[in-house]
């Protein structure tokens, strides 16, 4: 065999390597058994192969916009103290990402009766977790408005990490398709009318914006997220380039409350060439082979 074709023939085996890491990092170490019931199963699905939810949170775009999600998610202080409460962020970060890219796994791709079995799962959390704001005011995770911005917030990190570093970027058309079925899995977690349009998902950002503010808890969960996550050192470099192009997609102005950096110029190149290569070569490495999505 020449050396040319030993390199060759030991590609596939990295990108396997690779692929597999990436998979159990995401998705937990029963990550496969739960992939297969997911895309193997047969019934019916809440969304058709190929429509836009499924390009979407299919795409390795998917770990920018995930952690994009969370940032965000942060400026709404009864949000972010639900978390803080009630929530491992530090003991069991890896965990609640499992979870998540599970349930989104399964709402996306998996059978209706297993999708709805994972909401209903998701709303029985959502009542245990109650508290008080400092100020007195009761919050409640299954609070239809904190529901709302939870799910706005998701909806326009994910689509807005495609639409940047997704394989296929959505046209207008398909843009609010997207919104609209992911509107579907919101409704059934008890999100009231959620937007059901590009346009109107911008405009419940925006009247959010009055209630949005940096927290002490919100700063202290993104500098862990950010600086110090419970990764090996080889794999920490990878997953800077993937947190500079989560915020670098964050608005201006989150900037100064949550303490993020704010580069206009090397966020538009260096970090824009950097996220591509990133959520390239997670594509490469993640597909093909078996069928599976970045979220399961």
């Amino acid at each position: 065999m020449t050396e040319s074709a030993g390199s060759a023939s030991r590609v596939p085996d990295v990108r396997g390597w690779l692929g597999e890491a990436l998979f159990a990092r995401v998705a937990g170490p029963d990550g496969a058994s739960h992939r297969d019931r997911i895309h193997l199963r047969e019934g019916p699905r809440w969304f058709e192969p190929g429509s836009p939810i499924t390009r979407v949170h299919a795409d390795a775009s998917m770990f920018v916009g995930g952690l994009r999600a969370l940032l965000l998610q942060t400026m709404h202080p009864a949000a972010m103290l639900a978390v803080h409460e009630h929530s491992g962020f530090r003991g069991d970060m890896w965990g609640r990402l499992h979870r998540t890219s599970r349930f989104l796994a399964v709402t996306t791709f998996g059978a209706a009766d297993d999708a709805q079995r994972a909401v209903d799962v998701v709303r029985s959390i959502h009542e245990r977790v109650v508290g008080v704001m400092p100020d007195g005011t009761p919050y409640a995770a299954s609070d239809p408005h904190l529901l709302r911005w939870v799910h706005v917030a998701e909806a326009l990190s994910f689509l807005q990490a495609h639409q940047v570093y997704g394989a296929a970027p959505l046209d207008q058309a398909d843009r609010d398709t997207y919104v609209a079925q992911l509107a579907e899995v919101g409704e059934r977690l008890g999100v009231v009318d959620p937007p059901r349009t590009e346009a109107e998902l911008e405009a419940a950002f925006e009247e959010f914006r009055p209630e949005l503010r940096g927290t002490p808890e919100a700063r202290a969960a993104i500098r862990y997220v950010l600086l110090t996550p419970p990764l090996p050192l080889v794999a920490r470099p990878a997953y800077a380039v993937i947190a500079a192009a989560s915020v670098g997609l964050m608005p201006a102005w989150t900037r100064w409350p949550l303490r993020l950096p704010w580069l206009p110029v090397s966020e538009r190149t260096v970090v824009r060439v950097l996220g591509t290569l990133a959520t390239g070569t997670i594509r490469w490495a993640m597909g093909p082979g078996p069928v599976r999505s970045q979220a399961s």
